[in-house]
């Protein structure tokens, strides 16, 4: 519970918009779960886009007010299983701002891949920790920019795309797909971006950077899929 308090139980702007982008891009539809839901902003707002199916909510946090009677919300501590929802309940996963909070990853997939129906697709995202930021902070401060004392303890799991390749390919995902949130602070200048001072030409993984409720990191969008 204090990692969900401290997390805000909300992901910034740019990342919600760069998992909506792809759910768009791969056609998602049918039952979809939001795992680790917080205030149920996302969850808000594919209501509002029409988003074609049903939706479901879970996080360690309760039902927020707010939240429309047809989203069903599932209140657990996202470390351990979903025990109460059978296997092959969801078309397509979406988790923004999670995997780094968890205490094993590797648990959390394979729950994915349990919760998905053959062909389902996984959206996540998380803080990308190589970028030139979080590389910088790696070198002088000891961890990454995402992972300082004062995101503690709200990120705990940090993840490289070599982990994450790994973790997906294990639990027996396949089809992965990187992409950047294109909203990267240059460091020590929190108000100007790199995107901002290059007119949109610094893009790509050492350049992106996102502003969370925790702290300043770097988010990186992930999409796998598994096989029918």
């Amino acid at each position: 519970m204090q990692a969900a308090q401290a997390s805000g139980g909300t992901s910034s702007g740019p990342i919600l918009e760069a998992a909506s982008r792809l759910l768009t891009h791969c056609g998602a539809k049918g039952e979809l779960l939001e795992f680790g839901a917080g205030t149920g902003d996302f969850l808000k707002h594919l209501l509002a886009c029409g988003f074609p199916g049903r939706m479901t909510g879970t996080d360690l946090l309760p039902r927020p007010g707010l939240l429309p009677e047809e989203v069903v919300w599932i209140q657990a501590d996202l470390n351990h299983p979903l025990v109460s929802v059978p296997d092959d309940s969801f078309d397509v996963i979406v988790s923004t701002e999670v995997i780094e909070h968890l205490e094993n990853p590797r648990a959390m997939i394979r729950e994915f891949w349990r919760l998905l129906r053959p062909g389902g697709k996984v959206i996540l995202t998380t803080p990308n920790q190589e970028s030139l930021r979080s590389l910088l902070a790696l070198l002088f401060s000891g961890h990454y920019a995402a992972f300082q004392d004062s995101c503690y303890p709200a990120h705990i799991t940090a993840l490289l795309r070599k982990d994450l390749r790994r973790i997906f390919a294990e639990a027996g995902f396949q089809g992965l797909e990187f992409s950047y949130t294109d909203h990267g602070y240059i460091p020590k200048w929190t108000r100007r971006t790199f995107q901002q001072m290059s007119a949109g030409v610094l893009r790509g993984a050492l350049v992106q950077r996102q502003s969370p409720a925790c702290g300043n990191q770097v988010n990186n969008v992930t999409m796998w899929r598994r096989p029918i």
